[in-house]
């Protein structure tokens, strides 16, 4: 495949147009002035609110004036994800895209499909002139990834459309029509770091190359967390040895699997053949437990330059949550329509550590509210128990199956006309700004869907090249029939 063949190629090449502007979550400012310029531009009604969300509307095509206005609505952030060894700046690099068979990647970064292909969609059908549609209202949400506070932040009356389409859907031949809340708990371990004993052997363990993804969507896939893993090995030193950790970093992202880590420590230095003996058995035993789904980890264990420690009764601690804290799937869905999918998950995210604190980060998701909120009290409390300071932000709602949803009924009737098949009408387990609109907009009759994209919020991001034409012939189909 070849450039010829990204078809549409209206839309590949908004989407190239969008990969050259740097628009990282909560810096999207140039890529919100690309949005009112193009609106401008082309002679349509532009505007954006205190938030920084942007609406562009688009009158109806001759002969469909007295139909339905319909929304159509992306995010306009990225998850910033790169190789550990790629030099690139998302404050100021063009993502670099080139082409592998059928799938569109980019080079040592995320693709930024999530959610540029939504955009470059939306953009699309504002620069045709050839197409059938009612009045359309074209909204690019900010701050998607990093809390849906664009979502969160536009009031009533912003959008004024009947019908919702999202294209934040991953799965070509998907239709949801509900997804999960969610919310993010902050536990920070405060302290002064002191000189090292004398007699410590200081050792550096680190891990890369682990799949990582999307921490809803991908949390049931049997991925490795990196920062959960590394955690288990210090653990057993300390319980075997005695430890004192001098810093722990892994993750970067709330919403993504941790894909590396690395962690400074000191044992005594008569046990330091032990520990090694203890870390290649160890690494032995994960690669074994993930040896279908992560192939390519890497582990290294080396001697390093001694440093200042966290205080011994802090790490004990510390090390001791870490190893406690649930992490992955807790429960599945109770109705057997939807048995398949993940009811509640949490996903350990982060840890950072500077010269006063710890900070660690991890999300709960849950299509059901009581269980968040359960799920959530119980990392809150596993994190209080090690004398943690614990935030939990207010998080964001589940958005309910509508039963009766027209739009719904449309949107599979036209994909069965197409490709003389029935799409999967699903809920799922990601958070979509589509719980926030519920509240704003309760009477919104909501659709999600968009092309195939495999390994979303890290740097294996890519979208499936074919999936993106079925996705603008389904949407097209939708307009003309509202």
């Amino acid at each position: 495949m070849n450039k010829s063949e990204l078809i549409p190629a209206c839309v590949f090449e908004q989407f190239a147009k969008i990969n050259q502007i740097p628009r990282p979550s909560k810096r999207e400012e140039r890529m919100i002035e690309y949005l009112k310029k193009f609106g401008e531009e082309h002679g349509l009604e532009t505007k954006v609110d205190e938030t920084g969300n942007v609406i562009i509307r688009k009158g109806a095509t001759p002969g469909y004036e007295g139909k339905k206005t319909i929304i159509l609505q992306s995010h306009m952030d990225m998850v910033c994800e790169k190789l550990v060894d790629i030099d690139f700046d998302f404050d100021k690099d063009a993502i670099q895209t080139y082409i592998d068979g059928e799938w569109l990647r980019a080079k040592g970064t995320t693709l930024g499909a999530d959610d540029g292909i939504g955009c470059a969609i939306e953009l699309a059908i504002l620069e045709s002139d050839d197409i059938e549609h009612g009045p359309i209202e074209c909204v690019f949400t900010r701050d998607e990834e990093t809390g849906l506070t664009g979502a969160e932040g536009m009031k009533a009356g912003f959008m004024t459309g009947d019908m919702l389409i999202n294209l934040d859907s991953e799965d070509e031949g998907q239709i949801f029509v509900s997804c999960a809340g969610g919310r993010n708990t902050t536990a920070t371990f405060h302290f002064e770091k002191e000189d090292a004993p004398d007699n410590l052997f200081f050792m550096k363990a680190s891990l890369k190359g682990f799949i990582g993804g999307h921490s809803g969507d991908d949390i049931n896939k049997k991925r490795a967390n990196a920062l959960k893993t590394l955690a288990r090995f210090l653990y057993i030193v300390q319980e075997r040895y005695g430890l004192r950790l001098a810093s722990y970093n892994a993750g970067k992202l709330h919403n993504a699997i941790p894909r590396d880590g690395v962690a400074i420590f000191a044992v005594d230095k008569g046990v330091k053949e032990n520990v090694k003996a203890d870390w290649n058995v160890f690494t032995s035993q994960v690669e074994e437990e993930y040896h279908v789904t992560e192939k390519s980890m890497q582990f290294a264990l080396e001697s390093c330059e001694s440093e200042k420690v966290i205080p011994l009764e802090v790490s004990t601690k510390l090390v001791q949550a870490l190893q406690a804290v649930d992490n992955g799937v807790f429960a599945m869905c109770q109705d057997e329509a939807i048995s398949w999918l993940v009811e509640t998950s949490n996903n350990v995210a982060s840890i950072e550590t500077s010269d006063t604190e710890v900070k660690i980060v991890a999300s709960q998701r849950s299509n059901v509210m009581s269980a968040l909120d359960n799920q959530s009290a119980t990392i809150k409390a596993v994190f209080q128990l090690a004398g943690a300071e614990v935030v939990q932000g207010d998080g964001y709602p589940a958005w309910n199956m509508n039963p009766d949803s027209k739009l719904t009924a449309i949107a599979v009737e036209k994909y069965k006309e197409l490709f003389g098949k029935e799409p999967k009408v699903l809920g799922i387990h990601a958070g979509l700004e589509c719980g926030l609109f519920s509240e704003k907009y309760p009477n919104l009759d909501m659709v999600s869907f968009g092309p195939t994209l495999r390994g979303v919020h890290s740097p294996d991001e890519c979208l499936h090249i074919p999936t993106v034409k079925m996705v603008w012939d389904h949407l097209l189909a939708i307009l003309k029939s509202i």
